[in-house]
């Protein structure tokens, strides 16, 4: 009997222990609305993740959306022309988010112009204005022979540099998108599936490849993708209705 009690205490103490009070949280719907930085303007069709249980949902048109999380958890927004914002959950209110705009691309500068090209442009002028290094500069800058300690210290802290630093970061997303768009954008998606409007939107926000799994992809590969996201989001939608 004694035995048997100490079983039961050690039990007790080890599922109240904060460890396991921490995994034992539940989730709950979370509410939130996206905004643009500075403005009252409304974030639709972005992108939140939930990067412990990998759920992700959509803003809809107001930029509204509700998603599965719990205390602790980081939400990863991810909206195209916008830089990506974490955000940790601390308690089941709602949130109110706000996005940064991403550096744009002059439009003048576009023109007549491919997108790579433009982006070359504009990393050319950062460099015209001193920023050799792009906010990374080598630490061999720092060899008091031929380095050029001054250079290494503006590039970590100049305002140039962390624009420029900032901008590769947009270029390199930007240039990993675009990849992903030759296989999956709209077009595409509307003659694979037949979806169109609010429904083709979600589609595309819910089953839109990451960089990685594109990237050495065929028009078949892309094609197969289509047709294996569209028959899960169909029976999905069949599985609500019931």
């Amino acid at each position: 009997m004694k035995s048997a009690s100490k079983v039961f205490l050690s039990f007790l103490l080890f599922s109240l222990s904060p460890f396991n009070i921490v995994f034992a949280q539940q989730e709950f719907k979370l509410s939130g609305v996206l905004i643009e930085n500075g403005s009252k303007i409304r974030i639709a069709l972005a992108e939140i993740s939930n990067k412990r249980n990998n759920y992700s949902v959509g803003s809809n048109d107001l930029g509204l959306f509700e998603i599965k999380a719990a205390v602790g958890d980081t939400l990863l927004i991810t909206k195209r022309g916008f830089y990506d914002l974490q955000v940790v959950v601390i308690n089941s209110q709602s949130l109110v988010l706000k996005l940064n705009k991403g550096i744009m691309l002059n439009e003048v500068l576009i023109k007549g112009k491919s997108k790579e090209q433009a982006l070359a442009e504009i990393d050319k002028d950062f460099k015209g204005k001193g920023s050799f290094y792009a906010g990374k500069p080598p630490i061999a800058l720092l060899s008091p022979f031929g380095g050029s300690p001054l250079t290494f210290f503006y590039e970590l802290f100049g305002k140039t540099p962390r624009d420029a630093r900032r901008f590769r970061k947009y270029h390199v997303t930007e240039n990993q998108q675009t990849q992903v768009d030759q296989f999956f954008n709209r077009e595409t998606v509307h003659k694979t599936t037949g979806l169109e409007g609010k429904e083709l939107d979600n589609f595309m926000i819910s089953y839109r490849p990451d960089y990685e799994q594109s990237k050495n992809w065929t028009t078949y590969d892309a094609t197969k993708w289509i047709n294996d996201s569209f028959k899960k989001y169909t029976s999905t939608l069949n599985y609500n209705k019931q």
